[in-house]
């Protein structure tokens, strides 16, 4: 019989959310009522913006990210659309550009003032007319400038170009006809050459949308699919949605055959749909409840099993919506890898979620931050549309790093190679580090070495360790209690190097007087 593990190694097993405190979250936001099944909140690294309560048509706030605390009732708001307004969507390479759709039936792009909003901003820079019905979905590309999709009710999508230079655009460069029904989610793979939908009539595609054909479509009796999404560069969808007995189910798809899903797993028997987000750069999977305050978090792996549970951040204050970070506008020092901003419309609040690996160290962790999507587009948009593909540009998330050096992605590796080759360097022993070193990281390693020598005992444990993890007050909930076992396991682990060190220090200081003996009797 042969034995397989319940748990697989994992640098992401204990990842934990933590909540911000009350003076970090943005307090008196009226949050929209609408019940559309969209996220009404989206943020970037300057502004967070949020579907708003008004009267007499659609608005949202713009609100800067470092203004946290309360807002005053006579905010300036974004007000141009006459319906309600269904989506924002943030420019992912300006951001000071925002893209809204509404139940007018129309899409407007507004630019957003650097300085803070002194009065309602009424005039949209861009006003696309195409849709006859309202307009639920909108989508950036991910790697074209100046391209968005729009879906509306109805049932095509149309591809616009923005780089027009007129202000009014009836026409848009392209038009899906594909479906028949109302499109409920739609998502780009990482070089934005194929589009994954789903629709209400519970069917999954996949469209090649320059080409305007259907290359895959899957409908599975036991799983009606809401949200679709591609997962980078594995090749694979994942869907949220509902089971025949009407439990909330995930289910992992194969991009090339979506006759049948290659995994499913049922969540629970609430109602409120799910809303799925992937992490390309560290393969987990985030799956937020909407209606209820829990996130759950899964690690995605391309060999079987395909997906790994890790844990669940749990809430009692429900959340009607999620704006998510991207990577670039994470405290990278606190090992922050995730970050939600959750509506809660019960406070009218918006509570920042952060997801973190509990590390010890305070510098910058290589391994838990690969190289990013950067805020710069691969292709213009007359190179997408003559036919062109081209993954997105990475930089380094690293503090000091120059965002200028970018470089194209490339397919990336088995993680398994990546995980046996680091732990063949972790295996080589302290003996062949300096052989592995450049000399100014060996220099500057003596250097320290020495200044811990210099220093008395108690000095140096707060050289090491920027405070002593046994004078903190004791931990008042299971997050805390985890940080502090994690942060002694890390202590511990310190002091083990550091014992170690000093033997061989006396082994050597040993030697070294026995061959001073041997010379003074010579």
């Amino acid at each position: 019989m042969s034995w397989d593990p319940q748990y697989q190694s994992s640098k992401f097993r204990h990842v934990y959310g933590k909540a911000a405190s009350k003076e970090k979250c943005y307090d008196c936001v009226p949050i929209t009522q609408n019940i559309n099944d969209n996220q009404f909140c989206a943020v970037n690294p300057n502004f967070i913006a949020v579907v708003t309560e008004c009267t007499g048509g659609g608005a949202f706030l713009i609100i800067p990210i470092k203004q946290t605390g309360k807002l005053y009732p006579n905010y300036p708001r974004v007000c141009g659309h006459k319906g309600n307004v269904l989506d924002i969507k943030w420019n992912p390479f300006n951001d000071f550009v925002i893209a809204s759709c509404s139940e007018d039936a129309t899409v407007k792009i507004w630019d957003i003032p650097n300085e803070t909003m002194k009065r309602n901003i009424t005039t949209p820079r861009k006003d696309l007319l195409g849709h006859t019905r309202r307009v639920g979905l909108i989508e950036w590309h991910p790697t074209a400038s100046n391209i968005l999709f729009s879906s509306g009710y109805d049932y095509k999508i149309m591809i616009w170009n923005l780089d027009e230079t007129v202000a009014v655009l009836s026409k848009p460069v392209k038009i899906l006809d594909v479906h028949r029904d109302v499109v409920l989610s739609m998502s780009f793979n990482a070089d934005g050459s194929l589009l994954a939908t789903a629709c209400r009539d519970k069917k999954i595609s996949v469209i090649d949308p320059r080409a305007g054909a259907v290359l895959q479509e899957g409908s599975y009796k036991s799983h009606r699919a809401n949200k679709v999404l591609f997962l980078g560069n594995i090749k694979m969808l994942l869907s949220t949605g509902t089971s025949r007995w009407n439990n909330r189910q995930i289910a992992l798809w194969d991009q090339n055959d979506l006759s049948v899903p290659v995994l499913e797993e049922e969540l629970d028997g609430s109602s409120g749909i799910l809303f799925p987000f992937y992490d390309s750069d560290t393969h987990m999977l985030y799956v937020v409840g909407k209606g209820d305050g829990n996130i759950r978090y899964y690690e995605i792996r391309p060999e079987k099993p395909s997906l790994t549970y890790l844990m669940e951040y749990r809430s009692f204050l429900p959340q009607k919506g999620i704006g998510v970070m991207p990577k670039r506008g994470l405290n990278v020092a606190a090992c922050e890898i995730f970050r939600f901003y959750k509506l809660i419309p019960t406070k009218n609040l918006i509570e920042p979620i952060s997801m973190i690996v509990p590390r010890r160290s305070e510098s910058y962790q290589a391994d838990i931050y690969p190289l990013s999507a950067a805020a710069q587009p691969a292709l213009t948009a007359e190179e997408w549309l003559a036919g062109i593909n081209k993954g997105p540009f990475l930089v380094s998330l690293r503090p000091d790093s120059e965002d200028m050096e970018s470089v194209p992605q490339f397919e990336p590796e088995p993680r398994r190679k990546a995980t046996d080759l680091s732990q063949q360097q972790e295996a080589q022993g302290s003996t062949s580090l300096e052989d592995n070193q450049k000399p100014r990281e060996i220099e500057s390693s003596r250097k320290r070495l020495k200044m811990e020598e210099s220093l008395p005992e108690n000095e140096q444990m707060c050289f090491s360790s920027s405070f002593d993890v046994f004078e903190r007050p004791p931990p008042k909930t299971e997050n805390e209690l985890l940080q502090m076992y994690y942060r002694q396991q890390e202590e511990i682990r310190r002091l083990r190097e550091l014992v170690v060190q000093r033997d061989i220090q006396v082994r050597q200081l040993k030697l070294a007087l026995r061959n001073l003996n041997v010379d003074t009797d010579n």
